[in-house]
C-alpha cells in the first residue's frame, strides 16, 4: 500500500498558488486513475484507488501547510505504514520551473510542510520535489509562493507536468522512484527525433 500526499493550503483563495502545486499533483492523480470521491479523514481529504491491484491512498491535509504532519502522521498510523510507504508532492523553490527531483530523507530546506511531516513521522519519507523556480530575492519569496501561476505558466509547463506525474504515478507504488522521475522528465523534455536517412546516405551505407 502507498500513501500519496499532496501539500498545499485549503480553500479557493490558495487553490492556484505556486505553493499548492502538491495539491494539484494529487488532484491530477485522482482524476487520471479514477480514485474515489474525496472524504474528510485524518484532518484532510482522502481519495482511495488502486495501482496494478495495490491499494493507494491520496491525502490532501486540510490543516494548512505548517501543520501538514498532523494529517500524515494520523493516516500513516491508521494504515500501519512506514515512512517508506509515504510519498509527498510539494513545491521546490530551489529547482527551476518544470524540473522534478525524487529523494528520500534529508532536511526541509525551509519548507514548512516538509518540516512538519518530518516532526511527526521522521525524515525518511519519499519526496517528489516540483520545481517552481525562485523569484531571485529572499524578500520576494512569500509573495511569490502565495501568488497564482500565470495562464502562460499553466499552459507552458504546469499542466503538462501534472499530466506526466499522473501518467507515471503507478511506478511509485512499485518503488521505481528513479524511473518515475525519468519518465516525467522525458515527457516534459522529449528527445529530438533522429533525422531520417536520405536516399544518398542509404546508398553510401550499403557500399554502393
Amino acid at each position: 500500500m502507498i500513501l500519496l500526499v499532496g501539500l498545499g493550503n485549503p480553500g479557493e483563495k490558495y487553490a492556484r498558488n505556486r505553493h499548492n502545486i502538491g495539491f494539484m499533483a494529487a488532484d491530477a492523480i485522482v482524476r487520471r486513475h479514477s480514485f474515489s470521491p474525496p472524504r474528510a479523514r485524518f484532518q484532510g481529504l482522502v481519495c482511495e484507488g488502486t495501482f496494478g491491484g495495490e491499494k493507494a491512498i491520496v491525502l490532501k491535509p486540510t490543516t494548512y501547510m505548517n501543520e501538514s504532519g498532523r494529517a500524515v502522521g494520523e493516516a500513516m498510523r491508521f494504515y500501519k505504514l512506514t515512512p517508506a510507504d509515504v510519498v509527498v508532492f510539494y513545491d521546490e523553490l530551489d529547482l527551476e520551473a518544470a524540473k522534478i527531483r525524487m529523494k528520500t530523507g534529508g532536511g526541509a530546506a525551509g519548507h514548512n510542510g516538509i518540516r512538519s511531516i518530518a516532526a511527526h513521522i521522521g525524515p525518511d519519507f519519499r519526496r517528489v520535489r516540483l520545481g517552481i523556480g525562485h523569484p531571485g530575492a529572499k524578500d520576494r519569496v512569500l509573495g511569490y509562493v502565495l501568488g497564482d501561476f500565470s495562464k502562460a505558466e499553466a499552459a507552458d509547463w504546469v499542466e503538462p507536468m501534472l499530466d506526466a506525474i499522473a501518467d507515471a504515478a503507478p511506478l511509485l507504488a512499485e518503488g521505481k522512484d528513479a524511473t518515475f522521475a525519468n519518465k516525467v522528465h522525458l515527457a516534459l523534455n522529449p528527445e529530438p527525433a533522429k533525422p531520417k536517412k536520405t536516399k544518398d546516405a542509404e546508398t553510401k551505407d550499403s557500399g554502393e
